[in-house]
């Protein structure tokens, strides 16, 4: 199939099973259309083992494989997805909750990693490095499925800040680490050590360190810059539709340049949509502007989230589940939670004598740390290796698990325990 091809194909089938949903499940929009072709896909596999003459199963797996899910989201869908989201979240807004974003965005997701990886290697048997990977992968919150349903819960103001900003800048970080940790995994760093083995780890750490703060720092203020540079021409427009598309290349074309220049495309696309949301909002469009591109951002965000969601019931294709992979990814579900508990509890903990939470903070943030798509991508990339299919089986359950329970639980959470004054 081409490209234009498959695209159809996927617009057409959102529609059509979002169309379903809205008419008989009637869940939360990206959660129904998950649930629908989750559920074509499981009766299309139910069926071929009934009647195995049919091949129908092996007709649509290789349809799906063909399509590279890791390549369609980390560098084609996320760019816009993250800048979409980032447009509306105010700088004013998170500087008053950067302490608790930028701990949870970095001590958490180390935190989580860590617990992650112990508790996957001791369940597994798997290399610990190899387990480190896993647990970077599947740390980060998806901001894709956490700002969709932060959408239908009517959080406090502060909280709501703590959730979206958290979420937008881990994913940025925990994808830096997953990459870290692949280099140091599948000895991709290091290579040119050559004075025995205390110097070659030596050599892979600093390597490490090195593409840490290349990747991060260099993905910040590639975002910011482009972004200026985008506001400042903004200012001297007056015209919304030319407007909408200079943020539509800045999404577009400031992600590849990113992945061109090896710094982090998440982080560059978030800080340029900080910029542009809130910046250029107030100082660069005109009220009629402000309008247009808030609802053009908005609509790319509902279409690309369908076709998304849409996507990852369809990749249950590409997962071989067995006996011993099945128990992996159910003991990685509690494995995940208790990670994410410390990751948001211990931040808390240490900022709690300098500043008030609301009650719910803790059990929310735990709660609504939703993994999604990024994380099957993420997982798809891993290099050829007899750890693949199981970390690859375990990471789509925990994201089945977390968008399917956690997703349709948390608004009601949040309705019962986030509107507490803050302590």
């Amino acid at each position: 199939m081409t490209l234009l091809q498959i695209a159809s194909l996927l617009i057409v089938l959102a529609g059509a099973f979002g169309a379903i949903n809205y008419l008989f499940l009637k869940l939360p929009s990206a959660i129904g259309i998950l649930v629908v072709s989750l559920a074509a896909s499981l009766m299309i596999i139910g069926l071929d083992a009934i009647w195995p003459a049919m091949s129908v199963e092996e007709t649509i797996r290789a349809q799906v494989t063909s399509i590279d899910f890791s390549d369609a989201l980390l560098e084609g869908m996320l760019g816009l997805l993250l800048f979409a989201g980032a447009l509306h979240v105010k700088i004013s807004d998170l500087r008053a909750q950067w302490r608790v974003v930028f701990l949870m965005a970095t001590m958490g997701v180390a935190l989580s990693t860590t617990i992650v990886g112990v508790g996957f290697s001791w369940l597994t048997g798997m290399p610990f490095l190899i387990a480190l990977t896993f647990g970077a992968l599947i740390s980060p919150t998806d901001p894709v499925a956490v700002l969709g349903v932060l959408r239908q819960a009517n959080l406090q103001k502060s909280l709501e800040t703590k959730i979206a900003g958290e979420s937008l800048f881990n994913d940025g970080v925990g994808y830096v680490v997953f990459l870290v940790l692949t280099g140091l995994a599948f000895g991709a760093t290091g290579h040119g050590a050559d004075g025995g083995a205390d110097h070659g780890t030596q050599s892979a750490l600093a390597g490490a360190v090195v593409l840490f703060l290349q990747e991060a720092v260099g993905g910040a203020v590639l975002g910011l810059v482009l972004g200026w540079l985008t506001f400042r021409v903004m200012r001297r427009i007056d015209d919304y539709a030319l407007e909408v598309l200079l943020t539509l290349g800045l999404a577009f074309g400031g992600y590849e340049l990113a992945v061109a220049l090896h710094v982090s495309a998440p982080i560059m696309a978030v800080c340029a949509g900080l910029l542009i949301g809130d910046v250029g909002a107030k100082f660069g469009m005109s009220e009629e502007t402000r309008e247009y591109v808030d609802s053009f951002w908005k609509m790319i965000d509902e279409i690309l989230n369908a076709v998304l969601f849409l996507m990852i019931g369809f990749e249950v294709f590409a997962v071989a589940f067995d006996g011993a992979s099945i128990k992996a990814g159910l003991a990685a579900i509690v494995l995940a939670l208790f990670a994410r508990f410390v990751a948001v509890a211990v931040p808390v903990a240490l900022l709690r004598p300098f500043r008030g939470f609301a009650r719910g903070t803790v059990p929310i943030m735990t709660w609504g740390g939703l993994k999604g798509g990024i994380s099957v991508a993420l997982a798809l990339s891993l290099p050829e290796g007899e750890w693949k299919p199981i970390i690859l089986t375990a990471t789509y359950i925990v994201v089945i698990f977390s968008i399917i329970v956690q997703g349709l639980t948390v608004t009601r959470l949040a309705e019962k325990v986030g509107r507490e004054p803050e302590l």
